[in-house]
């Protein structure tokens, strides 16, 4: 039943997909392409430094990561910033991203020796924190450029959109902190449904969350520290925007910018599309042109700045995967077991490539119940006894050296 549910559901992503390219992104494409001269005219200096900019926000999302983590067995900033990077480029490539990221960041994370429950709360911590701090700074944005540029009907709707969010997300720490039980039980049912989670785990999680987040929030210093840099997050992929706006010669009102980014960056939190593609990529110029741009500035502006900030993070994060699961010299086999297990995460169902059931219901390559090694998971339907498992075992105890030498 499942699986004759996955191709209408695909069907009806890619009919979403191509309404939004048709009426969206090829207009938009067509009033620039008016303007291609401007290609010629682009500042290489500024799109560095937006380049440089979206790095440094993507560093400051793994240093939130840091600070939620307890420092007691937490793998070096080097580790968890791919991790952050391997589960992006997840959220990049299917609807709904989110979910599929969740799995291989847990299971990422939990391959590091952390604590399943710490890596729970700091995931739902990370993700419900940054959703906040993103609301809050767009409603100072929008606070701002009223009285600057006027009211827009628009600011109504994102705003109802982001007190839905934030009532959400009240109401899952409320029932969280006082109904954990509860809880617990409508979230393994859930759970079962994530790839690579589980749902005796994420009950688990629940459990001993109350506690967890109690704790979190009495620690000042992490609170504080946490919360800044997951505005710098934002902060600095906006100011990424501004400067591939830059680059093609038109200087944005900081604020309205920021109004127009924090708009679309809600839109496109909406689970229709891998991290807002096509949403962001049309909302955002549409609304930098009333905010006093040209129509081919804002849309070559922004089609540059989402080069660095949807599709760079894809190859990139699949390099950073490959990089924490493969011991360095291993072979092309090695590699691609790896790749195989890194999308068998974000499967539906937590099914593999070859339609398989994992054993425990375990994602494959992740830890098994007793907290072995799952060995290694299957590749495309392939058991990992087959040929190319002895040479995944040979160089398991280079991999332990790699972990050992990368923690702090």
């Amino acid at each position: 039943m499942r699986a004759a549910k996955r191709p209408v559901r695909r069907i009806v992503v890619l009919f979403i997909l191509a309404l939004i390219v048709e009426y969206l992104v090829i207009p938009e494409l067509i009033g620039a392409s008016k303007d291609l001269y401007l290609l010629g005219r682009v500042s290489v200096p500024w799109m560095i430094v937006g380049l440089v900019l979206e790095g440094a926000s993507l560093f400051c999302y793994a240093l939130v990561t840091r600070d939620l983590l307890p420092p007691r067995d937490r793998p070096g900033l080097s580790r968890l910033f791919r991790i952050d990077l391997a589960a992006a480029a997840v959220a990049h490539m299917i609807p709904a991203g989110t979910i599929g990221s969740a799995g291989v960041g847990y299971s990422l994370f939990t391959s590091e020796g952390l604590d399943g429950t710490d890596v729970g709360v700091m995931m739902a911590t990370k993700g419900m924190g940054s959703t906040v701090v993103l609301n809050v700074l767009l409603w100072l944005s929008l606070v701002i450029s009223i009285p600057l540029s006027g009211f827009r009907p628009i600011y109504a709707t994102v705003a109802l959109v982001g007190a839905v969010l934030l009532a959400l997300m009240a109401t899952l720490v409320i029932g969280l902190t006082r109904g954990a039980p509860r809880a617990g039980r409508i979230l393994r049912a859930v759970g079962d449904k994530i790839p690579g989670v589980g749902g005796a785990r994420l009950e688990n999680v629940v459990l001993q969350a109350d506690q967890s987040l109690r704790r979190l929030a009495r620690n000042r210093r992490v609170m504080i520290g946490s919360l800044s840099w997951a505005s710098l997050n934002w902060l600095l992929d906006a100011a990424s925007l501004w400067c591939f706006i830059a680059a093609f010669g038109a200087f944005a009102n900081p604020v309205g910018l920021f109004a127009a980014y924090g708009i679309a960056n809600v839109l496109g939190a909406i689970p229709i599309t891998p991290a807002g593609l096509g949403v962001i990529d049309s909302v955002t110029p549409v609304l930098l042109v009333t905010f006093g741009l040209t129509r081919s500035v804002a849309t070559l502006g922004v089609l540059a700045w989402r080069l660095v900030n949807f599709w760079l993070p894809i190859p990139t994060g699949i390099a950073s995967y490959i990089s924490l699961k493969v011991p360095r010299g291993s072979n092309w086999a090695t590699m691609r077991r790896a790749l195989a297990d890194m999308f068998g995460h974000g499967r539906p169902d937590g099914e593999e490539g070859g339609g398989e059931e994992k054993a425990g219901g375990e994602a494959a390559g992740g830890r098994d119940a007793d907290g072995g090694e799952a060995g290694g998971g299957k590749a495309g339907g392939r058991d990992a006894d087959g040929p190319d498992a002895d040479g995944a075992r040979g160089t398991r105890a280079a991999e332990e050296e790699d972990h050992a030498s990368d923690r702090a």
